[in-house]
């Protein structure tokens, strides 16, 4: 099984680093990833200048990008063969409800699926010290699940794992993403030479985390599988924006 990972923490990041050893026991892992923490890079592709691919003495690739601009120069243009599957992770920290809209995790792992490889975007959802043993177990796992029983739909899979020992997780839940409330506000501040800048405000707490959600899921201790779709239509919304149009 031909596996490439990517993240959006940057090649150097533990949880990468998890990631790689764990899944190197069921397939063939190829790395490239952000030569920096590109966290919130979301979907972006780099299109102003060329992109350089570098090899670290890890033997993990390093791209002056984004997580997208790495998966896709690695499907489009590195790799001889396409991979089997696009693992993305594991992340320093949740990907529930909103996140998803700005994760670079998950964009990487979307990157994969618009490409036509199955894909999985995996989080460690704690703060502080991070042991990422337990969510990188939960990705081989999952991996290998999918090479033993392939899923016949296009995948595009986000799991959130909770910050327990692997013997203390509950199981694993397949749900719907949560909604946070909207983020803090900008935190205003002046620098020693007298500017003025600003931080992005802290994102807002969990708001729909009811039965069912992936905040739900994590919260009771539980991993939390969210399949994921790119169609951001409003189907609902159709017939009374034609009604508006006078269509």
């Amino acid at each position: 099984m031909r596996i490439l990972l990517s993240n959006d923490d940057g090649y150097f990041a533990p949880g990468l680093q998890a990631l790689a050893g764990a899944l190197a026991e069921v397939g063939r892992v190829t790395v490239v990833a952000p030569e920096r923490d590109r966290s919130g890079a979301s979907n972006s592709l780099t299109l102003d200048r060329p992109l350089s691919l570098r090899k670290a003495a890890s033997g993990f690739h390093y791209v002056n990008g984004t997580p997208t601009d790495c998966v896709h120069l690695a499907v489009t243009g590195m790799l001889e063969e396409l991979p089997d599957m696009v693992v993305s992770g594991i992340n320093h920290g949740a990907n529930m409800g909103d996140d998803t809209i700005y994760s670079g995790t998950v964009a990487a792992a979307t990157e994969g699926f618009l490409l036509g490889v199955p894909a999985i975007a995996i989080s460690l959802v704690a703060k502080g010290a991070f042991d990422f043993s337990a969510a990188a177990r939960v990705a081989r796992e999952l991996v290998e699940r999918y090479q033993r029983e392939p899923v016949r739909q296009p995948t595009l899979l986000n799991v959130n794992v909770p910050d327990l020992p692997f013997d203390q997780i509950k199981g694993i839940r397949v749900t719907r993403l949560g909604k946070r409330h909207k983020a803090e506000p900008t935190v205003k501040s002046v620098t020693p030479r007298n500017e003025t800048v600003y931080w992005v405000g802290a994102a807002g707490a969990a708001q729909d985390a009811g039965e069912g959600t992936d905040f739900h899921a994590v919260a009771n201790g539980y991993v939390s599988v969210t399949p994921l779709q790119i169609d951001l239509t409003h189907v609902a919304q159709i017939a009374s924006i034609g009604d508006w149009l006078g269509r």
